[in-house]
């Protein structure tokens, strides 16, 4: 028996395609931004989502195109955003991708002006990044024990990720080329095919010699590919099945807390910035491109140094 129609969810309406003096400008505006600015491919997915979505709205209004929106026009779209219950991430993100665009269409000479300069985002609220204490880390760098197969590579993998606070996808993508042995560096390729030189400790080297000299060599057999990284198949290890490994690291050391890749990236960038290290010299390890993605360190910081304090002044 087919369910009523009033047990069915409501069906979306489908939108009505853009008129062609809203599809061009953005299609312009999105491949000048893949070629000069190096956008990653989610970066411009999510842009062009955006977009897309503020257009459609500017449509629905009356207004033939870009250069018809006015500021009033954005603040009606943004606060649509907000009563359909977007967070205050998202309506920033919003307004920096229109923002964007309006910068290349005055560029261009396509608007007289930017409707968007009129217009303040709003605070955004980052939450501080879950960091590992030390014993946990060494006890998940300590978790893949033995000298199996499985053992060394996920121990180099580990390593890698904690030694130079390497995205998964960084670390899933590092090539044998891309390690000096002599320097003891790391070259990662980053957001927007950005490459950054990474150094990495005596420990982590180990793993990696070990790993990349013994069982990956045997595995690799005629077919070599360049990834550090591996299968038993000899294919190249792809970021989900590295962040599994993670997990699986994390139940055998028996450690409570949330633990992925990027937990073990903030554990990176927290121990650094807690050990005294440079807020711009952190900034390059990661591959930040703005300080102020690196600057929510500093808060961590200064927790840590208020925790000391309470815990050694005899005042406190």
């Amino acid at each position: 028996m087919r369910p009523s129609s009033a047990s069915q969810p409501p069906r979306r309406e489908p939108r009505a395609a853009l008129p062609e003096a809203w599809r061009r400008d953005l299609r312009e505006h999105l491949e000048t931004a893949r070629v000069e600015a190096g956008n990653a491919r989610a970066t411009l997915a999510s842009y062009r989502r955006d977009l897309e979505q503020a257009a459609h709205f500017f449509a629905s209004r009356g207004l033939p195109g870009w250069r018809d929106v006015q500021a009033l026009d954005l603040i009606a779209h943004l606060e649509a955003l907000r009563a359909r219950g977007a967070a205050d991430a998202s309506v920033a993100r919003a307004l920096s991708a229109l923002r964007m665009l309006f910068a290349f269409l005055v560029a261009e000479a396509r608007v007289a002006r930017d409707p968007s300069a009129q217009l303040s985002a709003p605070i955004v609220r980052r939450a501080l990044p879950d960091a590992l204490s030390l014993p946990d880390v060494e006890a998940l760098l300590d978790a893949p024990r033995g000298a199996s197969w499985l053992a060394s590579r996920d121990r180099a993998l580990l390593q890698v990720l904690y030694a130079s606070g390497a995205r998964v996808s960084e670390a899933a993508g590092l090539r044998v080329e891309d390690w000096s042995r002599e320097l003891a560096v790391l070259r990662l390729h980053g957001k927007g095919g950005k490459t950054r030189i990474v150094p990495i400790g005596e420990r982590c080297a180990r793993a990696l010699a070990a790993w990349i000299d013994g069982p990956r060599a045997r595995t690799a057999g005629a077919h070599v590919r360049p990834e550090v990284f591996l299968t038993r198949a000899g294919q190249a290890l792809d970021r989900t099945n590295a962040w599994r490994r993670v997990k699986h690291a994390a139940l055998v050391a028996g450690i409570k807390a949330r633990v992925t890749p990027h937990v073990l990236r903030h554990s990176f960038a927290t121990h650094m910035v807690e050990a005294g290290g440079d807020l711009r010299a952190v900034q390059e390890l990661l591959g930040h491109a703005s300080i102020q993605t690196t600057e929510v360190y500093t808060h961590l910081d200064h927790e840590h140094v208020l925790a000391l304090h309470r815990l050694h002044h005899p005042r406190a």
